[in-house]
């Protein structure tokens, strides 16, 4: 596209990487469900496509679009976002190197942490991101990534990615920021300093819970080659269909967003006014630790809330109440979700010092007529 640093968000989320096809002019990139190209002669690659696993041209439209929303210079798609963190880990870390991780990692971040890189000799420590200092002193000269999340799962911590971003790059890491919750929509973290940017696109950028599927985005075209090597390499890659799907999906990002972010805060503004819940986690408060960074960093505060009741009791029987908010993992679609973390998305975390509260629950808040959501949480906080 001409003159893309000039495009606005949703522009660009309809139109990067995704020119009207060149043979019959359709507007929507096709589905290449293909594993294998006819080559022009010997090593003569048409298009620079071989096999799907090296590349494949719906994938290479989503990873276009990637990059460009998230302000990058190369994306990568990946089967999970799982997949596409353990290939960044492999491709930076190697035996004997170390981590700093948030102490509210997702759990599944933890689990890959503790249960595959640190059996492979990477050292890792969970520290408050909110702690500037911390993290300082955390770093080791072993140190080749702080890996942040902001917001954090499932506590909505926020962490200062310019700040961090200087504090990793004094010590020669990266800054790795886990972008799922926030989405390239709310903020881009490549723009305040961080060097990869990582994603779940099953959750906001998929946003219709009907695909799996994760990414990585850089600024640094040497880093993105060596991560596109381990890519192919590794061969975790997403497929056409489901590239597709998630490129669908990003053409609504920014309306969808809008309308999370609207429907979040009528549901804080509830909860913090409810006898039965004893706090909201919310970076939209104004007495949230972090909310000034994430007015800083944000264009708003997501669609993602967290609160505790008064007992891991009564967190549980919130969560098997509700009827429009739907009991089960993930986030970021359309529909609400609710679940109880300890129990459900960070029982992985159980016994570390990522375990959560027990009282927490958990809200995705989605598209629906904010009214009948509202009567919904009422009726099942009682």
């Amino acid at each position: 596209m001409d003159n893309e640093e000039h495009r606005g968000f949703e522009t660009l989320a309809i139109h990067a990487g995704q020119e009207p096809d060149p043979t019959t002019g359709a507007v929507v990139p096709p589905i290449y469900q293909v594993s294998t190209y006819k080559q022009d002669g010997i090593g003569g690659l048409r298009g620079g496509y071989e096999y799907s696993r090296s590349a494949n041209p719906t994938r290479t439209a989503l990873e276009e679009c990637l990059a460009e929303i998230e302000s990058g210079t190369r994306g990568l798609a990946f089967a999970s976002g799982l997949a596409a963190e353990d290939a960044l880990l492999r491709a930076v870390c190697k035996p004997g190197d170390h981590v700093v991780i948030p102490d509210d990692a997702y759990g599944g971040t933890y689990r890959l942490f503790a249960k595959v890189a640190a059996p492979w000799g990477v050292e890792f420590d969970p520290v408050p991101l909110r702690d500037v200092a911390a993290v300082r002193a955390a770093v080791r000269p072993e140190t080749k990534i702080i890996w942040v999340e902001t917001p954090t799962n499932p506590l909505l911590g926020i962490a200062d990615i310019r700040a961090l971003a200087q504090v990793a790059h004094d010590a020669g890491a990266l800054l790795v920021v886990d972008n799922t919750f926030a989405s390239p929509y709310l903020q881009r973290p490549l723009e305040f300093g961080a060097d990869v940017v990582v994603h779940s696109t099953t959750k906001y950028i998929g946003g219709h819970s009907d695909v799996i599927g994760g990414a990585l985005i850089v600024s640094d075209e040497a880093l993105g080659e060596r991560l596109a090597f381990h890519q192919n390499a590794m061969g975790a890659v997403a497929g056409p269909f489901d590239a597709w799907l998630t490129l669908r999906g990003i053409k609504t990002l920014g309306v969808r967003m809008d309308r999370h972010c609207a429907n979040a805060e009528r549901m804080v503004e509830m909860l913090t006014g409810h006898s039965a819940v004893r706090e909201v986690l919310y970076p939209g408060l104004p007495g949230h630790p972090g909310h000034d960074v994430a007015a800083k960093q944000m264009r708003a505060f997501g669609g993602m809330v967290s609160f505790r009741m008064e007992s891991e009791e009564a967190a549980v029987q919130v969560c098997e109440r509700t009827k429009l908010f739907t009991l089960g993992e993930s986030l970021g679609g359309v529909e609400s979700l609710i679940e109880h973390p300890g129990r459900m998305t960070h029982a992985s975390a159980a016994g570390s010092p990522l375990e959560v509260p027990g009282d927490l629950v958990r809200l995705s808040v989605g598209i629906e007529d904010a009214d009948d959501l509202l009567r919904d949480l009422r009726q099942a906080l009682g």
